[in-house]
């Protein structure tokens, strides 16, 4: 599954130093996550980087891009090459 950040983000900047595939990036009112980039951190941490550092709790799960822990393995093998 994707992760989401919801619009309680207060744009603090700590998770897009986070993220190991690049994937968070500043919107147009809030930072996003691009999901055909997001692995939850599978295959680099074994937590969400990003969950774990935000102050306000305002990244979930994306319900729209659910997807099973070996497709977030085949993501980031893909990814990382």
């Amino acid at each position: 599954m994707a992760l989401i950040i919801t619009d309680e983000c207060i744009n603090c900047d700590v998770c897009e130093p986070e993220c190991p595939n690049g994937a968070i990036s500043q919107g147009d009112e809030i930072y996003v996550i691009a999901p055909e980039n997001c692995t939850e951190c599978v295959g680099h941490y074994d937590a969400a980087q990003c969950v774990e550092v935000c102050p306000v709790d305002c990244i979930i799960v994306d319900p729209d891009n659910t997807e099973t822990p070996e497709q977030l393995r085949a993501k980031y093998e893909r990814i990382t090459g």
